[in-house]
């Protein structure tokens, strides 16, 4: 199947109900997520009034539906599997770069649970510090007073909008009390 050349809900149906029914990695064109991604948008981008407003709406939910069923299908595959990696040439980058996450997930417990049983609680604290100082990227949703940081450095003020690093503790803090939101900060 040419995803790249064609999609549609019909064929996104298709390829969805195969990788259910398949033990197996389906081998699916490199681009089908951005592919998929045109899709959805161009009929996001779509202007209807009344009953083709209301199947736009139907295939839009269909649509993003079927997308989801299928990340969650292969990624369960992934990791049900012990061959997995015999399957993991079959993943597309996006997919890739979710395992990616429960890879590092599962050495931090590693290294925590080693650091542990074997009394090596100077590496404990070290990790955990670290932690809470690690930098992260917010946008202030409301004005914020100057604060002290998990560093014990001094940020802000803030005014609504405004966007800043600051230590996790923090930004969790402001998050929990709806004052900030995470972001994304990619160079």
């Amino acid at each position: 199947m040419s995803e790249s050349n064609s999609l549609d809900i019909n064929s996104l149906h298709g390829m969805v109900q195969r990788e259910i029914e398949d033990d197996s990695l389906l081998e699916i064109a490199p681009d089908f997520y951005r592919v998929l991604s045109d899709f959805l948008g161009s009929l996001k981008r779509q202007e209807y009034d009344g009953v083709e407003g209301k199947i736009k709406d139907t295939m839009m939910q269909t649509a993003t539906d079927l997308a989801t069923m299928l990340i969650q299908t292969r990624l369960d595959k992934i990791t049900r599997h012990s061959s997995a990696n015999m399957q993991s040439d079959r993943l597309l980058d996006e997919e890739k770069f979710i395992v990616a996450s429960g890879a590092e997930q599962k050495e931090r417990m590693e290294m925590i649970l080693l650091a542990t049983i074997n009394g090596k609680s100077k590496l404990l604290e070290s990790i955990t510090k670290s932690h809470k100082t690690t930098m992260i990227a917010v946008r202030f949703l409301k004005n914020v007073d100057q604060l002290v940081g998990a560093d014990l450095a001094m940020y802000g003020p803030f005014n609504a909008e405004d966007i800043a690093t600051i230590p996790y503790e923090n930004a969790q803090a402001l998050i929990t009390k709806r004052v900030a939101v995470k972001i994304r900060w990619d160079d």
